[in-house]
């Protein structure tokens, strides 16, 4: 079985990465780096805040779903999820999210 991953990749613009759970699902993605090392810092706030609870920002989108924030001690946005079909699949998606972030390896498909 395939483990989690952040996956960097250069886009318009700048640097992004994708948290990738053991089915290779993205379940939280970040904001645009200008530079891959600024992405690669990005990654390791989301390791070190993913475990805690109340990092994470719970919203609803404009069409009524849910989904979540990831925040860092500053209070800066580090990762945003999905939108989700109900609370209870969004609660999942935050566990998924500290259980993977962690753990996960990082995949550079940048170069």
């Amino acid at each position: 079985m395939a483990q989690p991953k952040f996956v960097i990749q250069l886009g318009k613009g700048g640097f992004r990465f994708n948290l990738l759970a053991a089915n290779s699902e993205p379940i939280l993605r970040s904001e645009q780096y200008t530079t891959k090392s600024a992405a690669k810092r990005g990654i390791a706030s989301v390791k070190a805040n993913a475990g805690k609870d109340s990092n994470y920002e719970r919203k609803v989108a404009r069409n009524g779903e849910p989904f979540f924030n990831l925040r860092a001690r500053n209070n800066k946005v580090i990762g945003t999820s999905e939108t989700y079909s109900s609370n209870s699949a969004m609660e999942n998606g935050i566990r998924a999210v500290k259980e993977a972030a962690p753990k996960a390896a990082v995949e550079d498909r940048s170069k």
